[in-house]
């Protein structure tokens, strides 16, 4: 395997731009690591690949780019968009660029009779007053974002073009795809660094003339991508833990794969401001329950009624773990409520992977290979988690055979200055 710089790692090649790069989630991992393995593992068109952790969709878009059939599962409803509108390839290009011209019209033509222009000029911006009866997002939606992340005259040409796309007929939800990047890579005051920040505020920012460039970068690769032979490529929103409601048992011949780890990153954090935006997240009992479908990963998304971590009440290692991080706790006098829930929710998440590993064994064909692509941690306290020795001990436990593991990456952890291993846990379903 290619180990390459923690700075490269997620690095987009220019020959991979096309579909991938509409909307990336900040911690995709890369088409090229897709293409190792699919190589690896002998895929072609009479092999059927599945993603059980989809996010946006750098396993089913590359293999269908690369014409191997195959299935998702993305149980947040932002990322299963995104990777179901990279996955749609009919539409039109150049009716999609008529479209997309004619709501930029209109939506400039709104703002200009508000005295509103989409060129803000820097070094003005100090000499404007801000307009009166700009639109906004209802209270109970404010609340959901972080504060600050996006200022009131962008967020109301935001909502105006928004508006206007959804009159729009072709293309809709590629438009919509085209916004939610244009907010997140420029239009709000974010920054991902990886974590999502808020950085300095900035009193405007043009919206309409972004996203029309980004939706024109979509018509030119669809030029492309509608060259290519059809092949079959489906994405399912739910959960990857319950994955036998959703595909026929037998039907999978190899798992490429990048579940969470278990770490505090909150993935319906990281990307908040689009889901709310696009009408994904409505108020917090949308969020709740959007939570409750997610592997267990972080201390934000615990529950009382869960039960996942029974499973790994046996399991040593797992237990050791959870032991040292309440002893360290308790040590270090730390006692807010998400702290007292580390060790709960690394068991919770070792016992969710289990069901899902669990699961996931009557859709495997004999002979099935997987890559689970996963990372060490030491965010809960500084106690080191092996994640992909452990996942591969749990593997090993339910039947399957373990191939090997094989490093991907190293990062260095903030909290430590220790280098962790990013890896790629190589699985074999015997059947």
């Amino acid at each position: 395997m290619r180990l390459v710089r923690n700075s490269d790692s997620n690095r987009l090649e220019p020959e991979d731009r096309a579909a991938h790069d509409w909307y990336r989630f900040v911690l995709s991992y890369p088409p090229h690591l897709v293409r190792e393995y699919l190589l690896r593992f002998g895929a072609d068109r009479t092999t059927r690949v599945h993603d059980p952790f989809c996010g946006t969709g750098t396993t089913p878009v590359e293999c269908k780019k690369l014409g191997i059939p195959s299935v998702g599962i993305e149980a947040h409803p932002l990322s299963h968009f995104a990777c179901e509108t990279k996955l749609d390839w009919s539409p039109d290009p150049d009716r999609l660029e008529r479209e997309a011209l004619a709501v930029a019209e209109k939506s400039l033509g709104i703002l200009d009779s508000q005295g509103i222009t989409d060129d803000p000029q820097p070094n003005l911006i100090h000499d404007v007053q801000t307009p009166v009866g700009l639109l906004g997002l209802p209270p109970e939606q404010m609340k959901l974002l972080l504060a600050n992340s996006i200022s009131e005259l962008p967020l109301h040409k935001t909502l105006t073009l928004l508006g206007v796309i959804q009159q729009a007929h072709n293309g809709n939800n590629h438009m919509k795809l085209a916004l939610a990047k244009a907010l997140v890579s420029s239009i709000s005051n974010l920054h991902f660094g990886p974590e999502v920040g808020v950085g300095k505020p900035k009193y405007d920012a043009p919206v309409v003339s972004t996203w029309l460039g980004l939706v024109v970068q979509m018509a030119r690769d669809l030029r492309i991508l509608k060259s290519r032979p059809e092949t079959p490529a489906v994405v399912h929103h739910g959960d990857s833990r319950d994955l036998s409601r959703l595909i026929r048992p037998g039907s999978i011949d190899a798992v490429i794969t990048s579940p969470p780890y278990p770490n505090e990153k909150d993935y319906t954090r990281t990307t908040r401001l689009e889901s709310v935006l696009l009408g994904f997240i409505q108020d917090k009992q949308s969020l709740q329950a959007l939570k409750r479908t997610m592997l267990r990963s972080n201390t934000r998304g615990v529950y009382k009624t869960d039960t996942d971590d029974t499973l790994v009440a046996h399991h040593p290692e797992i237990q050791r773990i959870a032991l040292d991080i309440e002893s360290r706790r308790i040590e270090m006098n730390k006692t807010s409520g998400f702290e007292r829930l580390y060790a709960r929710v690394t068991k919770l998440y070792f016992g969710g992977m289990m069901r899902h590993l669990a699961d996931l064994r009557p859709l495997l064909r004999p002979g099935a290979s997987l890559a689970y692509v996963v990372g060490d941690q030491a965010s809960y306290l500084r106690v080191m988690i092996r994640t992909g020795q452990i996942l591969a001990s749990i593997a090993d436990e339910l039947g399957y055979s373990v191939e090997r593991i094989d490093l991907f990456r190293t990062r260095l952890a903030t909290a430590t200055r220790e280098q962790l291993r990013e890896e790629v846990v190589v699985l074999r379903w015997p059947g």
